[in-house]
């Protein structure tokens, strides 16, 4: 049988998570990287993205807002400046959220205003909707 890694998702509010987990897939800045037990140490930078873990037979599912992954062999700490457990997400909030972030994006394009901060709430209302959309799904 193979060992476990222990995942911990932190952020800024609350511990979100701590769970031993069989692997971690999550978005970093140069792409998507897996995580199993014994994994060689290393830093991460995260992007907006998505991140699942699965323990056994389950999979679940985390929207990550940006932050740092750190890996040892024997853990995987995740400090997201936000995350949110696919369980969890409010689907209609998220739906006003990017329909919110939308509006800001056009408005930003047309009068030259802070075009990267819209695309970012919208980034991170899209990842929210998609994430959700995965609670009780098979890892993909």
């Amino acid at each position: 049988m193979a060992k476990k890694i222990l995942l911990e998702v932190v952020t800024p509010d609350k511990l979100l998570l701590s769970k031993e987990v069989d692997v971690v897939v999550a978005t970093g800045v140069d792409g998507e990287f897996g995580v199993l037990h014994g994994h060689v140490p290393f830093l991460s930078s995260l992007a907006i993205g998505e991140m699942r873990f699965k323990d056994g037979n389950d999979t679940d599912y985390a929207a990550i807002a940006g932050g740092f992954a750190e890996v040892t062999g024997e853990k995987v700490t995740i400090l997201a400046e936000a995350a949110e457990l696919a369980r969890e997400i409010d689907v209609d909030r998220a739906k006003s959220a990017r329909e919110r972030a939308q509006q800001r994006v056009e408005k930003a394009r047309a009068e030259e205003l802070d075009y990267l901060r819209a695309e970012t709430a919208l980034k991170k209302a899209m990842m929210r909707l998609k994430v959700a959309g995965r609670a009780g799904g098979g890892m993909s």
